[in-house]
Order: C-alpha cells, then structure tokens, then sequence
C-alpha cells in the first residue's frame, strides 16, 4: 500500500507541492539543515500537511529530487541514430554525476527504493531513449530495442553513478553506445 493517498492534479493540491518543493530547494541552495518543521515553515504549511503528504522528510526529498530529474526537453536531433544516443548519453551522464545528479538520484532512491520514485527516473530515461530510437525508426534508419539501450548503455552508467564514484567523461558514454552498435544490435 502506498503511504501517500491519490493526489489530485491542480488547485490547491498543485500549490502545496509547488510551495512545499520551492521551500526544499531554497533551504538546500542555503545548506540548511532540513526538518519537516523547517520546511513547512518556508512554504507556509503545516507539519502535518507535509507529513500527511509525504510521510516523512526522506519522502519529500526523494519527490523533489525526481520532479528534479525530469528532462527538461526531448532529446536533440543529430542527425543520425549513433549521434544521437552519443549526445545524449554523454548528457546525461555528465548531469547524473555531477555532484547535484548524484545527491537527485540518491535522495530520490532513499524514500523508497521500490516505489514510484525510483520507477519514475527510469522512466524518465526510457522516455528519452524511446524518443531517440523513435526519430531513428522515422528517418528509416535500424534501431536496437530500447531494452538493449537501457541494459547497455544507461544501467551501466548509472551503475557507475551509484556505486563507483569518480570522474566519468563523455568517452565512457560514447564507449557503451559503440558496443551497442557493434556487438548487440541485429544486423538489418
């Protein structure tokens, strides 16, 4: 059972979240230790409108981090199906490991690892690729399956996010796209 009850889009429901998301985001540019109470303080609620939304203050950072991990565009044309997945992985890798993408990631991990948060950032990237290989398919061109991206390109990345910190650079990104092209896509 979900902790958090259906929300409904709009009204005062959307300017809670708007208020309750833009108090986060203020109070983590200060480096301010964050509370419910703190929180609810600089978004004009209660600590009880946040706890009966969220739960509690690991909830709310994981929802901010995933509204912050949304795109903020689809993916741009390049081109060609190569081109395309290079720039884009190399984007998102360098947003993903940069300091902010690993503290998004993490936050938006910690308040439920199985639960719609963490679903929602794979989804965000699937979106992405799907939109990539899309463009591919119209421009007559031969696509991978967007499972064979996502297990080859984007679980590899965002492993290396999550567990092997250091510096990743585009050459990585560039390097599990080849593979895709070279040893996993079926020849037309």
């Amino acid at each position: 059972m979900n902790p958090r009850p259906a929300v409904r889009p709009g009204g005062r429901s959307a300017r809670v979240q708007e208020s309750v998301h833009r108090a986060v985001r203020e109070l983590q540019a200060e480096q301010a230790a964050l509370t419910v109470p703190l929180v609810a303080a600089r978004a004009g609620v209660t600590p009880s409108t946040v706890y009966r939304r969220w739960g509690d203050l690991q909830e709310l950072l994981s929802d901010v981090a995933v509204e912050r991990l949304r795109p903020d565009s689809p993916p741009a044309d390049h081109g060609s199906l190569r081109a395309d997945l290079e720039h884009w992985a190399a984007a998102f890798l360098e947003e993903m490991s940069s300091p902010a993408g690993r503290s998004y990631v993490r936050d938006a991990l910690a308040g439920d690892p199985d639960g719609p948060n963490a679903g929602q950032c794979s989804a965000y990237a699937r979106e992405q690729v799907e939109a990539v290989l899309a463009r591919a398919t119209d421009r007559g061109e031969h696509v991978p399956e967007t499972e064979t991206v996502m297990d080859h390109v984007v679980a590899p990345m965002m492993y290396r996010v999550l567990f092997r910190p250091g510096p990743l650079d585009a050459g990585y990104a560039r390097d599990l796209v080849a593979t895709v092209f070279s040893r996993l896509m079926p020849l037309p």
